[in-house]
């Protein structure tokens, strides 16, 4: 990427490793500053007319101090509003959970990142697959894996039968084509290289020690309640359809207050322990495209950035189409002043995560209406660049 990828490497990681929107504002430390509330609120309040969403959950990290900020309606049906504990489908930005478990897996002896696919899969000796590596799963550059499985991939068979007969248009490692079915065979053979599903190593390991008690792949009848409706284009209400591979691609529902804590955990550098070990694993970058650097599920900036390049590394364009790559001859693990960010998306809903460790700042936001990127990103910008007035 830039000068501030280039200061730490690999081994370092390793080594410490809309009803009225009278809404609700909660802050760990009490009410949140006003100037705070009416920054947010100033940004929120429009996006959510202008693009008819139901409800929002806003969460912010300043200072070391998390403030909550809720609005509208998590069920129109029923009345119920959106509070931070509040279900919403994340869609994409589950990829950053999964590639934690995946360098967790990796950091406990189950894999490297320059296997080839197919030592750790032995239905895909003899393919493509033969060729290409862990890592280039990991950060869709495995040579133009399609962003969807084709609609008649509906079982693990077919799932199995696609990827042995599928056929690289780039070269491995020379091309990002952003792609549920490349980190999701990623999530899913990281896993079975601990001899365990990947919903059983991620429900039973990853999130518990996260300490993430309200993230979940399978929302358990107990937490039914909080968990929201999504609303189509047509303004009906959907949940997300998991086809193949979902709980690895984009399976995650969370609330704002976990999907924070996750942020803040992606903040503190320090820690020998195989999570967080992992984590710092997962702030490496690999390759630019542009001004995007790609990490293992993460994708960064350095910072401060203009909203129009923070928008271009999430453009349609970037998910859509496939784009040569630059890669940096010794990954290494981003530190300084870097953005790392993450849009995500199901029918029904829209999420966006981005935070800066160096500034001590971090957004959540959580919707369930699918809208466009570029509405979230400059959402989000704006909030932070008053955080580090």
């Amino acid at each position: 990427m830039k000068q501030h990828l280039r200061m730490t490497l690999v081994a370092s990681a390793l080594l410490w490793a809309g009803q009225t929107l009278a809404d609700t504002v909660r802050s760990t430390s009490g009410t949140g500053p006003d100037a705070l509330r009416q920054t947010v609120d100033a940004t929120i309040k429009p996006l959510l007319k202008e693009h008819h969403i139901p409800g929002m959950a806003v969460a912010v990290l300043k200072d070391g101090k998390a403030h909550y900020f809720n609005y509208g309606m998590a069920n129109q049906e029923s009345g119920q509003r959106v509070s931070d504990q509040t279900l919403f489908e994340i869609g994409s930005v589950s990829k950053t959970l999964t590639a934690t478990l995946g360098a967790y897996a990796l950091i406990k002896g189950g894999f490297q990142l320059d296997d080839k696919v197919s030592q750790h899969a032995a239905w895909l000796k003899g393919s493509a697959f033969d060729g290409i590596t862990m890592g280039e799963l990991a950060t869709y550059s495995a040579g133009g894996l399609p962003l969807q499985f084709p609609d008649e991939v509906d079982s693990t068979d077919k799932m199995r039968a696609y990827y042995r007969q599928w056929t690289p248009a780039y070269p491995a490692g020379s091309h990002r084509q952003y792609s549920n079915p490349s980190i999701g065979l990623f999530g899913h053979l990281a896993a079975q290289s601990l001899g365990q599903p990947f919903e059983r190593l991620m429900s039973q390991t990853l999130l518990p020690g996260l300490g993430l008690e309200h993230t979940y792949l399978k929302v358990p009848a107990a937490a039914m309640a909080n968990y929201a409706y999504g609303y189509s284009k047509e303004g009906k209400p959907i949940r997300v359809n998991p086809g193949v591979l979902a709980d690895e691609a984009y399976g995650i529902k969370t609330n704002s207050a976990d999907l924070l804590k996750f942020v803040e955990a992606n903040m503190a550098y320090q820690g020998d322990d195989g999570i967080k070990r992992a984590m710092a694993l997962t702030r490496t970058g690999f390759y630019s495209v542009g001004e995007m650097t790609q990490g293992l599920g993460w994708e960064m900036y350095d910072y401060p950035l203009s909203l129009a390049e923070l928008q271009a590394g999430n453009s349609a364009d970037m998910a859509f189409k496939a784009h040569g790559v630059t890669p940096i001859a010794k990954p290494v693990v981003a530190k300084g002043e870097t953005l790392f960010n993450k849009t995500g998306s199901t029918n029904g809903f829209g999420a966006y995560v981005a935070f800066v460790p160096a500034q001590g700042i971090g957004i959540v936001m959580l919707a369930n209406r699918n809208y466009p990127n570029e509405a979230r990103i400059e959402a989000a910008h704006a909030i932070l660049s008053r955080l580090t007035e």
